[in-house]
């Protein structure tokens, strides 16, 4: 997961070098964000179930291994652009096939400890945070800005394939056992659940949301096209998957004690951020946007954490997969925040847009708050039997 995570974000800053370099038009650039998102969802769809069905190690194991492949066609075509469109289609696809079958497989090795959501997460996050901010520094001030920033994924990706190897896996559901067949009905039990719908899947979006308005958004909104720099860049990536990974100890325990604390303190961080990002952008300031990156990372870090938790509550040992899959992919719906921050800008203005997402933010954290008030469990009770109570919905 963590090779993975590295390969599938450390193109973000390379957009900038690309820019310079090649000349790509806005309309270019967008295609190249576009093609990643074409193939990461239909990846997803099809990565959990697969794995549910054929097991984890036959999913995860083929396209970890394709992941550098994606990385060389960037090295051998640094000034192709249909080369680097088919490295980011190949990326997508190994983000898609990978990500949630992988999360299934560490709580399938974690034995229903509590802590796999962190896990999983810890090792998603530092990737997606490493690979960009390597990159950043490489292109930056190593020389060959276009090839050399790669390489690191390439080793790194060798190695965690050959380590991959030597995980055991979980068996794939059994054609002949009840559990088995209800895995294969579609949708899982889980995801016809009013729980699922209201309490994991409204606030997903907000998890790669965030973060993307911190390490794509914030810089260019506050730098010229002449001083915005891939090292600007990487220091906002580093401010915003720092205060994520910081956090996500303490919303591993708010996601045990009490399974909406975690996501209701996202969500208010998320509107924090993007309050602070009002006046960054007004200003414009760059500190102050550092510190809207940092409270939206611990917005993303808390989000995830608690959203995967408690998908992986509502979700059974046969149908994991297919459900983390089907979080992800409600997930990944935020790296379109930059696209709707676009169109809202012509209208609100800068400042208005991020007004507005502040607005939506806090609107969201008082009705989980409220939805949280109202089936909060009663005191006494253990925390295992606390969120089987609060989380299991469905048969």
């Amino acid at each position: 997961m963590f090779a993975v995570g590295w390969g599938a974000n450390q193109f973000s800053p390379m957009l900038i070098v690309y820019r310079h370099s090649l000349g790509l038009s806005a309309g270019e650039i967008a295609g190249l964000f576009a093609i990643y998102a074409a193939t990461l969802i239909p990846g997803l769809l099809a990565g959990g179930p697969l794995s549910d069905r054929f097991g984890r190690r036959a999913v995860v194991l083929p396209f970890a291994a394709l992941s550098p492949v994606a990385t060389l066609l960037f090295v051998l075509g640094p000034h192709s652009l249909p080369l680097i469109a088919a490295g980011r289609a190949l990326a997508g696809v190994c983000s898609g096939m990978v990500i949630g079958p992988a999360t299934a497989w560490v709580q399938d090795l974690s034995g229903g400890d509590a802590r796999s959501a962190r896990r999983a997460a810890l090792a998603l996050s530092a990737g997606f945070g490493l690979g960009p901010v390597v990159a950043a520094l490489l292109a930056q001030w190593a020389g060959d800005p276009l090839v050399v920033p790669y390489l690191p994924h390439l080793a790194l990706g060798a190695a965690a394939l050959v380590i991959g190897l030597t995980v055991p896996g979980a068996p794939p559901a059994r054609a002949g056992d009840q559990a088995g067949t209800a895995a294969r009905r579609w949708p899982p039990a889980a995801l016809r659940t009013r729980e699922f719908w209201l309490g994991v899947a409204l606030p997903a979006p907000f998890v790669f949301g965030t973060v993307s308005l911190a390490i794509v958004v914030l810089p260019e909104e506050v730098t010229s096209a002449r001083t915005l720099s891939a090292g600007y860049a990487g220091l906002m990536t580093i401010l915003a998957f720092a205060t994520g990974i910081g956090v996500q100890p303490a919303a591993r325990r708010l996601a045990a004690r009490w399974p909406r604390a975690g996501i209701i303190a996202g969500l208010g961080a998320a509107a924090a951020g993007a309050a602070v990002s009002v006046a960054a952008v007004a200003g414009p300031s760059q500190v102050l946007a550092g510190l809207a990156a940092a409270l939206l990372g611990l917005a993303y870090g808390l989000c995830l954490v608690c959203g995967l938790h408690d998908a992986e509550q509502l979700a059974g040992p046969h149908d994991r997969g297919t459900v983390l899959a089907a979080y992800y992919v409600l997930a990944y719906l935020g790296f379109a925040a930059p696209y709707g921050v676009d169109g809202l800008n012509a209208a609100l203005g800068k400042p208005g847009t991020f007004a507005a997402l502040a607005g939506v933010a806090a609107l969201l954290t008082g009705l989980m708050w409220v939805r949280a008030a109202r089936v909060r469990p009663a005191a006494g009770a253990s925390s295992s039997r606390t969120e089987a109570a609060y989380s299991r919905t469905a048969p």
